[in-house]
């Protein structure tokens, strides 16, 4: 087959894209993204075998960050980035491999600390090249020679169904932790553990001697760090913005020009406001953008004037009606039908299309945005495609403040569950369970939910319990940190000694990989019975769903109402 991916919920009939990816992505995107990973991996058993003090590795640590963002579903089509990543981190590969190897030499470590940014000098454990895994030492320089390297190195290169599942849960979990990651970075906020994990988990996916036992320890273990990552974010985010407050978030428009700002990251949104003040130029949030609106920080921007749209999976025709300049900072991009759009498409951070405007970052993380302004100057404003308000910024801090009153609501009966819908949106028709789900669940419920999947029923009337809206919106998809933080306070608060006694059921919808570093984290919470849809992972074999069902009670759907009673216990 010309490629194989199935990192995705969109994967073709299930199994996986062979010829050309759901997602858009071609044959030679889909194979430089499998050597970029392989030579991640390189670097990581290099750091490992080397004993390389990972909190010290400095620019290394951030370009991995940056390398793994990149493979993400939706988040870069450019080929052209691709070449020049692999590049660039085969390059950085080797000289940390020829530090391990000359680690007794005198003067090389200072050498190699001035290449490759280190915070200060590190002498590796000495190891012999031919001691290394082919991902630590291949060579490759021309395209070509990428292409063709990585016919031979992805995800089928490993035989075994099982080993190979839990191979990739792993990687999807640390891609995902990566994504996270890299957005508290941009923050001023890292833990460096994050770094020595992320290098542990990708050498071991190298390893031929684990057991399948071990990589499920390990599965588990990326669950931990996805907790660590997402209490970082977390913390990033309100120390910089302020705890999220309720809000109500303008869906129609104005007649100024404007831009449209998608994807998850909230400093590149700071950046474009500062740039657009006094230009008369607006600004909207798309898709996973809309919780910046919940941030008081970002309330004192005048320009900064509501939302427009949906999900990600309806950008095609609402691109064409927006018709100013869009600027993506993260995923989830869908390749445009026409030049036109293209030329009004603008990326930056990890996210790349061919054809659409790169936008680089300075030494200092400063980006200059002035040419998506002039550009905004010339456009008409926004086609006004629905009139309103939606309500969110439902995250921890706000919940806790009603936390008595939701206690009451709960022992009195007037809420009799809480149903966590977190996750992601998608362009498949069984995705409008989850719309029909939420507008049929009892009225004595309470919806949580954070991620762009609250596009399916955000704009339903879904009214409110003795004042509590029905619909709590948490915010992005790392924001389901939030509702893990609702759900233990509210354990402590009813001085339960499990989490799973309280009235919370979990019915999930998940896309890519950040919703399998939120699974995995809610797993080692302790979370059970989370129903996982519209269909489960295809990456994962028979024999480890059994695993993640046998030891955790993980479950697909069914039909609306057959769900809603096995829930509310009256089937």
């Amino acid at each position: 087959m010309s490629m194989f991916c199935y990192q995705c919920q969109e994967a073709a009939k299930g199994q996986g894209c062979s010829v050309k990816g759901v997602c858009g992505k071609n044959e030679e995107v889909a194979k430089l993204q499998d050597l970029l990973i392989y030579t991640i991996k390189g670097i990581s058993e290099i750091v490992v075998k080397g004993e390389l003090n990972a909190k010290e590795l400095g620019d290394v640590n951030h370009e991995v960050l940056r390398s793994l963002f990149m493979t993400i579903t939706n988040a870069n089509f450019d080929d052209a980035a691709f070449v020049k990543e692999i590049k660039k981190m085969t390059t950085m590969r080797n000289r940390l491999r020829d530090m391990v190897d000359v680690a007794n030499k005198k003067d090389a470590p200072n050498f190699f600390q001035k290449l490759l940014g280190l915070k200060k000098e590190q002498k590796g454990k000495k190891i012999a090249v031919s001691e290394l895994h082919d991902a630590a030492r291949f060579e490759v320089g021309t395209k070509a020679e990428m292409l063709k390297k990585a016919a031979s190195v992805g995800i089928l290169a490993t035989k075994n169904e099982d080993v190979r599942s839990l191979r990739e849960l792993i990687t999807y979990g640390v891609k995902g932790l990566a994504a996270y990651a890299e957005h508290a970075l941009n923050l001023g906020k890292e833990d460096e553990n994050l770094y020595a994990f992320i290098y542990e988990a990708m050498a071991a996916t190298l390893n031929d001697k684990l057991s399948a036992d071990d990589l499920v320890a390990l599965t588990l273990k990326t669950g931990q760090f996805g907790v660590t990552v997402m209490a970082l974010l977390d913390e990033a985010n309100t120390s910089k913005y302020g705890n999220p407050e309720i809000t109500e978030v303008n869906i129609g428009v104005k007649k100024n020009p404007a831009i449209l700002i998608s994807g998850h990251d909230l400093t590149d949104l700071e950046q474009l406001l500062e740039q657009t003040k006094g230009t008369g130029v607006d600004v909207y949030t798309h898709s996973e953008m809309l919780p910046a609106h919940y941030y008081p920080a970002f309330k004192k921007y005048d320009n900064f004037v509501g939302n427009y749209g949906n999900a990600w999976w309806k950008q095609i025709e609402e691109f064409d009606s927006f018709n100013g300049p869009i600027l993506f900072t993260t995923n989830c991009i869908v390749p445009p039908k026409s030049d036109e759009v293209k030329k009004r498409i603008f990326t930056t951070g990890a996210s790349g299309h061919p054809g659409c405007t790169h936008i680089d970052a300075d030494a200092n993380g400063k980006k200059d945005f002035s040419q998506i302004i002039e550009m905004a100057k010339r456009l008409k404003a926004p086609t006004e495609i629905e009139t309103g308000k939606i309500v969110g910024g439902f995250a921890h801090e706000q919940v806790f403040a009603l936390a008595d009153k939701v206690v009451d609501a709960v022992k009195s009966g007037a809420i009799k569950k809480f149903f966590v819908m977190a996750g992601c949106d998608g362009r498949m028709k069984s995705r409008d369970y989850y719309g029909d789900f939420a507008e049929q669940l009892p009225k004595d419920t309470v919806i949580l939910t954070a991620g762009c999947a609250k596009y399916k029923y955000n704009k339903l009337d879904l009214g409110d319990i003795g004042g509590i809206p029905r619909l709590l919106d948490a915010g992005q998809c790392n924001d389901s940190y939030s509702l893990a933080l609702i759900a233990l306070k509210l354990k402590e608060v009813f001085e339960l000694n499990d989490i799973n006694d309280l009235p919370i059921a979990y019915n999930i919808s998940w896309y890519e990989q950040k919703a399998v570093i939120v699974l995995l984290a809610l797993l080692h919470l302790g979370v059970k019975n989370i129903h996982l849809g519209p269909t489960l992972p295809a990456f994962l074999s028979a024999n480890v769903a059994n695993v993640l069902i046998d030891n955790f009670g993980i479950a697909g759907i069914g039909s609306v109402d057959e769900d809603i009673a096995l829930f509310m216990g009256t089937k």
